[in-house]
């Protein structure tokens, strides 16, 4: 057996595997040494527009939109950069907005670990609402018949930037771009569209593919019905240090920051795998069961049919409480029942989507779960709860003596796939 370090909350976990598991981690990047002035030379040279300073008057409304307590974007630094970068337009005149798709609202507490003290007492902040109809404003209909609501105290700025950072995505391809916009800002009926049956179980709609992904094709719609003036997104390592920088238009930078990603996160394997060990990278990622559903996803691409994946996630924040998954997990007592309620065209309750996926996961092998969660919530959810990492492996390797094990330590961070 060998030693093998997992992303874990905030302070990781160590597991012993057997020798022959092969470990999948992304190609590591280092941290850039000056993270701050490759920002600054990004928002100074971008892709697609002009500098972001030549672009903003100080008459300008601005907003800035973030990435919710859920996702690793470094906004204490990317916001404060940006803020330095216009400093000739008066602080009133910024409006920062968590884009919270349908997940609840952050607290003060959190918005300060999110931007630093100084932003939130001299920036105004506010929370997306998806929920309600007096803060959003109709901004068009796509192409798939969906009404597109989107923030109204965005859409009513004179200048929009947008920012995030970019990541595979386990139905849009990859994150960041216009995602930051749609789900982020959108209202709850878009969001439901957006995430239907026929959207999440299109074969397109997977890791790291942009062409022919109606998620991806859906979210850029949306977004450009109220385009951003500009994108701030970037890359991070596992450490959740910045790799690089793609400012500038959002369609252009975004996509070359998607085939960054791909050049180093997509790692091909030679056929699948009795057991895959996974996690979803650590805090703030594996908060909850209903993120943890991505590193299982990203397991699920290289394990065999009838074979097992083993999550390490803490989920901290519970399942969470908010929200409709976990009711949805239970109203059904197999994978089978939730797809068939799921896929028919009549039911559309949001969270649904994230149920899918984690449904054909389970069609797919069996899953257990080590983290902070009761053994009957883990049930609920018709997961195998696990005291003890060694647990899970134990019984697979007792049932197949020479089963063939792969290990993700940094989950979503890295993609396999079977050549």
């Amino acid at each position: 057996m060998k030693p093998v370090s997992l992303a874990y909350g905030k302070n990781g976990l160590k597991i012993m595997v057997p020798d022959r598991a092969v470990i999948i981690e992304p190609r590591h990047l280092p941290g850039l040494a000056d993270e701050r002035t490759a920002v600054q030379a990004a928002l100074r040279k971008p892709l697609g527009t002009p500098p972001l300073k030549d672009m903003v008057t100080a008459k300008d409304t601005v907003a800035i939109v973030i990435s919710d307590m859920t996702r690793p974007t470094p906004n204490d630094k990317l916001v404060p950069w940006l803020l330095d970068e216009l400093a000739h337009v008066p602080k009133e005149n910024f409006v920062i907005i968590n884009g919270l798709g349908s997940h609840r609202a952050n607290t003060e507490a959190e918005l300060i670990q999110m931007l630093g003290q100084e932003v939130v007492d001299t920036v105004r902040i506010i929370n997306h609402n998806a929920f309600d109809p007096e803060e959003l404003v109709l901004a068009g209909k796509n192409s798939y018949g969906s009404d597109v609501y989107l923030n109204k105290v965005y859409v009513n700025s004179t200048f929009k930037i947008v920012t995030g950072f970019i990541e595979p995505h386990f139905f849009a391809g990859f994150s960041g771009g216009p995602k930051g916009i749609n789900p982020g800002l959108a209202g709850i009926t878009t969001i439901q569209d957006f995430h239907n049956a026929q959207m999440i179980g299109h074969p397109q709609s997977t890791w790291g593919v942009m062409e022919g992904n109606v998620v991806q094709d859906a979210a850029t719609q949306n977004c450009l019905m109220a385009k951003p003036d500009f994108m701030l997104n970037v890359t991070l390592n596992g450490n959740k240090e910045i790799t690089s920088v793609f400012a500038g238009d959002v369609i252009t930078a975004h996509r070359a920051g998607c085939a960054f990603v791909k050049e180093h996160a997509m790692y091909p394997v030679d056929q699948p795998f009795d057991l895959v060990i996974t996690t979803n990278s650590g805090y703030p990622l594996d908060q909850n069961l209903y993120q943890t559903v991505k590193g299982m996803s990203a397991a699920a691409q290289i394990v065999k049919q009838g074979g097992a994946i083993l999550s390490c996630s803490e989920c901290s924040d519970g399942v969470p409480d908010h929200g409709n998954f976990a009711k949805i997990l239970k109203s059904k007592a197999t994978p089978e029942e939730l797809l068939a309620m799921i896929n028919d065209p009549s039911y559309s309750v949001f969270d649904q989507w994230q149920v899918q996926v984690l449904a054909m996961i389970l069609l797919k092998a069996e899953c257990y779960l080590y983290s902070g969660l009761d053994e009957q919530t883990v049930r609920d959810a018709k997961i195998i709860p696990v005291a003890k990492p060694c647990d899970a492996i134990t019984t697979v390797l007792n049932n197949k003596p020479g089963a063939s094990v792969a290990v993700l330590p940094l989950g979503p961070l890295t993609i396999p796939y079977v050549k």
